[in-house]
């Protein structure tokens, strides 16, 4: 089976075309939410927050998950790296944000989950790292 991932074709791996864009759509709002509520606190954190939350999926991947990789990492470890996004997601916009807009942020993140579960499934079980 051949499905289009990122713009690169790859082999065995699921469509996730949909997921893909609402994973994204979650990681700009952890990207935007997460700095905004570490503010208030520390400008320090809020710029690591932005470091760590676009450096380590940048940096860390899982080989055929991604067209290029950087660092190697096995497929559980690419799940808990969007885990992370989705957390900081959630938990940033109940902080920084008012209800009407952290209650979507918070359905964004569940549709992620539900969309993200033949992907991870591959992940784990095509993972080359797997030991």
């Amino acid at each position: 089976m051949t499905d289009v991932a990122g713009g690169e074709t790859v082999s065995g791996r699921p469509d996730d075309r949909a997921a893909s864009a609402l994973r994204f759509a979650t990681e700009l709002v952890a990207w935007v939410a997460t700095p905004w509520a570490l503010a208030d606190r520390s400008w320090l954190l809020a710029a690591v927050s932005v470091v760590v939350l676009i450096g380590l999926p940048t940096l860390f991947s899982t080989p055929g998950d991604k067209a290029s990789v950087i660092v190697a990492v096995p497929g559980w470890a690419t799940i808990l790296l969007v885990l992370l996004q989705l957390v900081a997601a959630v938990i940033s916009s109940w902080l920084a944000w008012p209800v009407w807009a952290a209650v979507p942020v918070t359905l964004l993140a569940v549709g992620t989950l539900v969309t993200e579960r033949p992907r991870w499934r591959w992940l784990v079980c095509a993972d080359p790292l797997a030991g």
